[in-house]
């Protein structure tokens, strides 16, 4: 057998600018790509998960683009374990590379892996490629992690240098591939899915709406966001080249790029943030956690329009606007007094752009629990947020057709009471 490489894809469904793709088509042996649909992970999500039809779609276009260069995509449906246990039978593997991901399951399967490899003297390379700075590299001087995103942000911006966002140019080493000719992926049917309408192209006029973003971010009636969180979650785009883009073009949305870092550097050093809150007290909640009012709000039908167009667009679409998302999140745990891990679970089931460290950090600023977060006394106005924000009521009107109709509910709870509810349940929480 002529021996090879492997490279693994993963959360980086792209064949330009791939940290860990040009390390393996510069390691001296032909590269065999492949991906694994991964069933520890996917027999948990439900058979219309958009996610599955995005990954499917974006693996079908690299397989194609792979065939017309001679090579091929091994796509494959099993776990990561008994996968590369068949690849040790068919192929003298001499290394496998990868690109980092820091997610508690990741860590534990990549380690497995490792040590798999490792009894048959296979080297196993993970390298970073979904973030600038990862793990330890951007902390205190003293070496402590920053739990303050503004000076996060300004150490980030002094340790940049050309070298971070130097391309990684893959297509000229693109001969590097395997020759190979593989069969065809799993169908849906076989992974146990259901394929869903989506559209999985990197939105062509981002550029435009990223150079007026810090104008256009917080109104949810204009296409004034850049659509590229999945993008960025599966890696079909390269944060680097965004990154280049956004230094060029506005530091409001480069300023969101380093958030997205920020709360991958929280879970980092603070893991336990994924099941508990990152400031202890606020685990003393007494939360209602009233399952009518959950499910209420999950429809979008609490009686407050703001929060039921958001929670509507997310049921729809798989998406839901960023200040919106703050708005429904900031209702479900002050004004219902609902845990916010109800809530984070009900955004990881259903968002497109899910990435763990986010929707944590995400949910624990609403709740008032997580790092630099928003103290629990401040508590969005949803008829405040709706006039600032959405004030011509053209997106609530969108998702809420029946808004002026006997068929809209009347509101779940009294905004007053329940502003005053929240604030006394925290008081007595943190004050014992």
């Amino acid at each position: 057998m002529n021996s090879i490489s492997i490279f693994w894809f993963r959360r980086d469904l792209r064949l330009d600018d791939n940290a860990g793709l040009y390390a393996a088509l510069t390691a001296g042996h032909p590269v065999l790509p492949i991906f694994i649909f991964d069933s520890n992970i996917i027999q948990e999500l439900p058979k219309e998960d958009r996610r599955i039809t995005f990954i499917y779609q974006r693996l079908g276009l690299l397989k194609k683009n792979l065939q017309e260069m001679g090579s091929d995509l091994l796509v494959v449906h099993g776990t990561p374990d008994q996968i590369f246990q068949a690849l040790l039978k068919q192929y003298s593997i001499q290394a496998v590379f990868t690109n980092h991901d820091i997610e508690p399951y990741a860590m534990v399967r990549d380690q497995q892996i490792g040590e798999m490899l490792a009894k048959h003297q296979i080297e196993f390379h993970t390298l970073k490629d979904q973030v600038i700075f990862e793990k330890s590299e951007v902390v205190k001087d003293d070496g402590l992690p920053y739990t303050v995103y503004t000076p996060y942000s300004k150490k980030w911006k002094t340790l940049l240098t050309p070298a971070d966002l130097e391309e990684k140019n893959c297509s000229e080493l693109f001969a590097n591939f395997l020759r190979c000719s593989l069969s065809a992926m799993p169908s849906y049917q076989q992974l146990g899915f259901e394929p869903q309408q989506l559209d999985t192209h990197i939105p062509s006029g981002y550029a435009s709406i990223m150079a007026s973003y810090h104008e256009t971010r917080d109104y949810p009636a204009i296409q004034g966001t850049t659509h590229l969180g999945i993008h960025l979650r599966f890696g079909t785009t390269s944060i680097r080249k965004l990154v280049r883009e956004a230094m060029v073009s506005n530091e409001k949305f480069l300023n969101e790029l380093i958030w997205r870092e920020f709360y991958q550097s929280i879970l980092w050093h603070f893991p336990q943030v994924v099941h508990q809150s990152f400031k202890p007290a606020y685990d003393e909640i007494q939360w209602r956690n009233n399952e009518k009012e959950f499910a209420l709000w999950c429809e979008g039908r609490t009686g407050y329009p703001i929060v039921d167009a958001g929670m509507r667009e997310l049921n729809a679409t798989g998406w839901m606007h960023n200040r919106v998302r703050m708005i429904v999140a900031s209702f479900l745990t002050k004004h219902l007094l609902i845990d916010w891990r109800w809530g984070e679970a009900y955004f990881a089931a259903h968002l497109l752009d899910f990435e763990l460290a986010s929707n944590n950090g995400g949910w624990q600023w609403a709740a008032g629990c997580g790092v630099d977060a928003a103290p629990y006394f401040r508590i969005f106005n949803p008829a405040l947020q709706t006039q600032k924000f959405d004030g011509q009521m053209k997106y609530i009107q969108h998702w809420v057709p029946e808004l002026n109709s006997f068929e809209y509910p009347t509101p779940i709870v009294d905004h007053q009471m329940a502003r005053q509810r929240c604030l006394d349940t925290y008081k007595k929480a943190l004050q014992s």
